[in-house]
């Protein structure tokens, strides 16, 4: 830790900073490269001058290494931070889905606002009350109180080959608009799906699903959905 600085607890960080540690967590790949100004500016639509204020206050409190157009990468501190906003928001998805009946595509802007409840223990008897998940409704692994978590398969249906079958374990796009899309095709969070033919042309798949029926699946669509090839 830098002379005169000290590490300052959660309780003590407002919304908006402990939106920026996930934000940075997300973009560097769970914490293991620097993010530009430039891409926390593009995906939290925020002014440039705005984002860098931010890290120069995270900076400050030890939770990130900031320096001017070299990017800013959490430190220790900060990525135990960001692991549990992340915790807190995929626990309440996975109870909004699982006991309030909310459907996939419906509860990431509900969990935003969840994820920044203080109390720490409402967390731990939540995550022990839905029997302590491994991931979430979207497949993302949740971490753990120990900040702890299993790597979620990252092949995609895309590199599967004609016959060859999969179970679907996570989507790389958890927006509403695809979710929603993945519904109307049939197409959740185990699932099964064969490979029917993959067309040269445009890179597009014809898939079985759950042996029931066929669906025409585009190339930017199967590069999103993680799977298991069984």
């Amino acid at each position: 830790m830098l002379p005169g600085k000290r590490i300052i607890g959660i309780s003590m960080m407002n919304l908006a900073e402990e939106n920026y540690l996930k934000t940075i967590f997300n973009l560097s790949g769970g914490g293991k490269k620097n993010v530009s100004t430039s891409a926390i500016s593009d995906f939290m639509e925020n002014k440039p001058s705005s984002v860098t204020d931010m890290l120069k206050k995270l900076s400050d409190k030890s939770l990130i290494n900031y320096k001017r157009y070299n990017g800013a990468y959490l430190t220790p501190a900060g990525k135990e931070e960001a692991l549990k906003v992340i915790r807190k928001h995929r626990l309440w998805e996975l109870f909004l889905v699982k006991y309030l009946a909310f459907s996939w595509h419906e509860v990431h802007e509900i969990a935003e606002q969840m994820e920044h409840v203080k109390s720490g223990l409402l967390i731990d008897r939540l995550d022990k009350f839905l029997g302590y998940p491994a991931t979430d409704p979207h497949g993302d692994p949740i971490p753990g109180i120990d900040g702890k978590y299993r790597l979620v398969n990252n092949k995609t249906l895309e590199e599967l080959k004609e016959g060859e079958s999969c179970v679907l374990t996570g989507v790389k796009n958890s927006s509403s608009e695809f979710l929603k899309y993945l519904n109307e095709i049939s197409i959740s969070l185990n699932t099964r799906i064969r490979v029917l033919k993959k067309y040269a042309f445009d890179g597009s798949v014809l898939v079985k699903i759950d042996e029931k029926h066929r669906q025409s699946v585009s190339k930017e669509v199967s590069k999103d959905l993680l799977i298991t090839v069984i």
